[in-house]
């Protein structure tokens, strides 16, 4: 209920609008491919890190999302979900009977009040699942951290809490935060206006535009600009993000070399930067096999008094 949108099914024999652009394109429920038969949990196995503490999850199922609300919620509520199964904190057995049928026919009800049936025989809506969750959620952060919760879990479990309430009562009033009730009011609006059915080419072309990426084209970018959209970031910070990395991941490293060794750098990944040194027979390496390791505290000094990749290089192996 959080996805981007389709305004006719862009692989469906039905017509009429969906919440989500590629909800008809999973066939299974479990499995290791990603372009055929494609699977709601994907079980590829490269965790980009020290395989011996790490793996990986592999999320192909959710739609890009350019509201900042919705990619938020989607993140925030992934990882507390992640962090419950992985604290054994599950109390309540919620899988879908059918879940494949079941997201088909989920991502064409716009109103959110499809049943679908869970393997205990319960019948519930997409909201109500996900209310069931986000409960939850709750006791874990309250059994765990109590009143030190930080803030930022305390704002998706506030977000994520409101955004369903509103959802059960008017699907509309999310508009200002989830891409694809902004698009449906965008379509309906002009299906209004000039009579339009849900085939038509012009509501595909209006669906594009949403997404264009340009600010001057893209319709998502247009209700920003009249203020129509909440939003969490400023342009400033957007900018600044395509070209600085965060500072408490890997990518700190990893984004610092590339801006100070550029000429240097030989290829870079998740998990090493290989550098072209100078009197070197071969590629250096340098493996980043540790998320928490490469952050600003850990290696800002030592970049900052590295001039040249060389000097780098034989700092770290020293």
């Amino acid at each position: 209920v959080g996805a981007d949108a389709d305004p006719a099914g862009t692989d469906s024999r039905t017509p009429g609008f969906q919440l989500s652009q590629r909800a008809d394109f999973f066939e299974v429920e479990v499995g290791l491919e990603t372009t055929l038969k494609r699977p709601i949990i994907n079980t590829r196995d490269e965790p980009h890190a020290d395989p011996e503490k790490y793996r990986r999850l592999h999320v192909i199922i959710g739609d890009a999302n350019l509201s900042e609300v919705s990619t938020y919620l989607k993140i925030g509520s992934t990882s507390l979900v992640l962090a419950m199964i992985e604290d054994h904190a599950i109390s309540s057995d919620l899988s879908v009977d059918g879940a494949v049928k079941a997201l088909h026919e989920v991502s064409h009800d716009a109103t959110v009040r499809h049943l679908i049936t869970l393997k205990d025989g319960r019948s519930v809506t997409a909201v109500d699942l996900q209310e069931m969750y986000l409960e939850m959620a709750r006791r874990w952060v309250e059994d765990r951290v109590g009143a030190d919760a930080d803030d930022q879990t305390v704002d998706v479990l506030t977000r994520w809490e409101s955004v369903l309430t509103r959802l059960r009562k008017d699907p509309m009033d999310c508009r200002r935060e989830l891409d694809w009730v902004a698009k449906l009011a965008l379509l309906e609006s002009y299906r209004d206006r000039d009579n339009l059915e849900w085939d038509d080419p012009k509501l595909h072309l209006i669906d594009l535009q949403y997404s264009d990426l340009r600010p001057d084209k893209g319709l998502y970018h247009r209700l920003v600009a009249r203020g129509s959209m909440d939003r969490l970031l400023t342009d400033d910070e957007v900018a600044r993000a395509v070209s600085e990395p965060p500072h408490d991941t890997r990518a700190y490293f990893r984004g610092r070399c590339l801006a100070q060794y550029a000429d240097k750098v030989a290829a870079a990944s998740w998990d090493s930067v290989i550098f072209d040194l100078p009197g070197r027979d071969s590629l250096q390496r340098i493996p980043t096999m540790e998320p928490t390791r490469g952050t600003r505290q850990h290696v800002g000094e030592l970049l900052d008094r590295c001039r040249t990749a060389e000097e780098l290089f034989a700092a770290i192996t020293a």
